[in-house]
Order: structure tokens, then C-alpha cells, then sequence
């Protein structure tokens, strides 16, 4: 059996065909499309329209490539580039009505446990009690848990490109007082979970996505043509070396360096501070790069439920909160006043959601995406 994930990021919208027959997602085609959405913002997060009418092109390209190996309904999902735009249900409405591609747009908390759950399966349980950490474009995602779901689990909004667009943007190395603000600000938001961290002790650290990839293979790490069985460890001395040499070279100097790329030099810097902040804060002297992520993590759920039922559930509506067993009301995932809005999703669907997220913005463990099988 074949299954498709669609994932559009704040760089890249990403197609990933795998077999699915056994307990492993099996990759046997990845197509992409560099969009680089991040780079075209409006102030505010606001996706302009030529930028949305350039999305829902690709998504639609993705969509027949899809039928053509044999995935009429890919897992298409969008990260916090369009789940934090102002305009975003237009944005879903738009590639809906153009595409027929339902997006399903998920809470960074819920990113975070699906991502735990892949470099669970990836390290395996001798890798002990597990501590994660991936950075996006938008966010950090940080979690930590002892079996196959994560005791803790948050969504910070320190993406690489985020940080590169609020602090970093103009100047070109920018400047030394520039990445101190940047570093500054990076432990003002890590502070609490950082701390949760340090006191939770892991015995390894992960870290995946495409930036901890690159800072890895710039640190000495093995090239990507060595295969995905080959271990790969980015130490935190390596990485502060490597931040030090980033900043010391414009955008199109990073991009000669090892494992850079040049979609993403500019905003290399800002992704080598977040990563090395995070570590030095957490006490984490070294992490394993694990090259499973959110779209295998969406594959497994769906292998080891049998089925994709919490899947239709989650989109993209973000919760669903109850007044009374026969009183229902949905909410967005920023409006905390309570204020009733319209349902996204016929009444029927059952929405399975994360649990209330605290005025800290720490997630309380309890009915949520994930439930154990007994």
C-alpha cells in the first residue's frame, strides 16, 4: 500500500510517496518545490496573493503527482507559515477551491509529538528517555518523553526563518550587537522549558529537521549520500565553532560552506544560534541527527492505528472545547477568549485535539492527539 504526505513548509512544499505495507515507511519518491514563502511575508505574517496563487500551483502540481503513483489523497499538511498568517482560512479555502487538496493545519504541540513519535521509532527504545528538538522555519519544537509518546511537548516560535526576518534582516553579515539581541532573546524564551529539560535529565538528545541536517554536515557530520543508517552526532563545541564562522560571512558565503545550501544561507545564522542556545541552555552536549521527522512521524500514527480516522479530525479546526456533554464549540488555536466561531468541519467529524495550552504556554499532559493502545 502507498501512501502520500504533502508538506508545505516555509521553504520547500515537499511530496513524499512511501510503502506503507509494513511496520516502516518506506520512501519511492520525493518530489519538491522551492517556494521560499518566508521570504515574501508582509508584516504581520500576511501570505500577499501572488504568494498565495504560487502555493496553490504547487500544491496542485504535487496533487497529480501524487495520482501518478497511485495516492489520490496525500496527507497534505501546513506548518506555521500559513498557520500563523492572518489570512490563513483564506488561504486554505483558496487551495481547497482551486485544488480540491484539503490542508490540514496543525498545532505546534501536535507537530512536536508526531515528530517524537518518528525519532522514537528511528532510535528505538535503548536510546532511553528521549529529549527532541527540531527547528522549522517558524518554531522550535521541543518534547521529551520515556516511551512512545512524549511526556511534554511545546511549540516556541524561534524558526530559523522567523528569526532571521525579526532580528537579523538588513544587514548582511548583520552585526555582532544584532545576533547578541537575537541570542538574548532565544534564552528569554527558553528559560522555563530548559529548565524542564535540564530536570527531566535525558539520557540521549535528538534532533531533527533540515536545519539541525545542515549545522550537523557543517560540524563534520557525514554527507547526505552516505545513507540515512549512518550515525551522525553534532557536538555543542562543534556548533558554537560553526556559529561563529556563519556570522563572520555574508548569505552568499555561508552557502560555500559544507552542507549549507543556498535556499537556506540566509537564514543559516539564525538556525546555528537557536540550535546552540538551545543546547547550551538544556545542558545537552551532543545530539544525534535522526533524518525521521513530522511527515514519517504522520505516516507511523496512521501504520500503527490501522487507519487515518484521527487524521479528519484534526483539520482545520485546531480544537474543540465543551461546555456541556451536548454543547460543543470550536475555536481557533489563537482565539483564547472563548468567542464561538464557525465550525470548518460538518458537525459529525469528531475533532481530536491537543489539550488546552496554559497562559505559560506549557501543555498539560491528558486527553489528547495521541492516545495509548492497550
Amino acid at each position: 500500500m502507498r501512501m502520500g504526505v504533502l508538506d508545505i513548509g516555509s521553504n520547500t512544499v515537499r511530496l513524499v510517496i512511501a510503502e506503507t505495507d509494513g511496520a516502516v515507511p518506506l520512501p519511492v519518491h520525493t518530489a519538491k518545490r522551492q517556494l521560499r514563502l518566508s521570504d515574501h511575508v508582509e508584516r504581520g505574517g500576511r501570505l500577499p496573493p501572488e504568494q498565495v496563487a504560487r502555493l496553490v500551483e504547487a500544491v496542485a502540481d504535487a496533487r497529480d503527482e501524487g495520482r501518478r503513483w497511485g495516492v489520490t489523497r496525500p496527507f497534505a499538511f501546513a506548518t506555521a507559515i500559513v498557520r500563523d498568517a492572518p489570512n490563513r482560512l483564506d488561504i486554505l479555502d483558496r487551495v481547497a477551491a482551486d485544488t480540491g487538496v484539503r490542508l490540514h493545519v496543525l498545532p505546534g504541540e501536535v507537530e512536536a509529538e508526531l515528530t517524537f513519535l518518528a525519532a522514537r521509532r528511528w532510535m528505538g527504545w535503548r536510546a532511553g528517555p528521549l529529549a527532541l528538538l527540531d527547528i522549522g522555519g517558524g518554531t522550535l519544537e521541543v518534547a521529551f518523553g520515556r516511551s512512545r509518546l512524549p511526556d511534554f511537548a511545546i511549540s516556541l516560535p524561534l524558526g530559523a526563518a522567523r528569526m532571521t526576518r525579526e532580528f537579523l534582516r538588513g544587514q548582511d553579515p548583520p552585526s555582532a550587537h544584532r545576533t547578541r539581541l537575537l541570542r538574548r532573546h532565544v534564552r528569554h524564551q527558553l528559560r522555563d522549558v530548559a529548565a524542564r529539560i535540564r530536570w527531566e535529565a535525558p539520557r540521549t538528545a535528538v534532533a531533527t529537521s533540515r536545519t539541525f541536517q545542515q549545522l550537523g554536515r557543517l560540524c563534520g557530520a557525514a554527507p547526505g549520500r552516505s545513507g540515512p543508517f549512518t550515525e551522525r552526532v553534532m557536538t555543542r563545541a562543534d556548533l558554537g565553532s560553526a556559529v561563529e564562522r556563519l556570522a563572520a560571512l555574508p548569505a552568499a558565503g555561508r552557502a560555500g560552506l559544507p552542507g549549507i545550501s543556498a535556499a537556506r544561507s540566509g537564514q543559516s545564522l539564525a538556525g546555528a544560534i537557536v540550535a546552540h542556545t538551545s543546547m547550551k541552555l538544556m545542558g545537552v552536549d551532543e545530539v544525534v541527527i535522526c533524518p525521521w521527522a513530522l511527515r514519517e512521524g504522520v505516516l507511523l500514527r496512521c501504520i500503527e492505528d490501522g487507519n487515518a480516522d484521527w487524521w479528519d479530525g484534526t483539520a482545520p479546526v485546531i480544537r474543540e472545547w465543551s461546555a456541556s456533554p451536548r454543547a460543543l464549540r470550536r475555536v481557533t488555536a489563537d482565539d483564547q477568549s472563548g468567542a464561538a466561531v464557525p465550525a470548518q468541519v460538518p458537525a459529525p467529524v469528531p475533532a481530536v485535539v491537543p489539550a488546552p495550552v496554559t497562559p505559560a504556554g506549557h501543555r498539560p499532559r491528558g486527553p489528547g492527539l495521541f492516545t495509548e493502545r492497550t
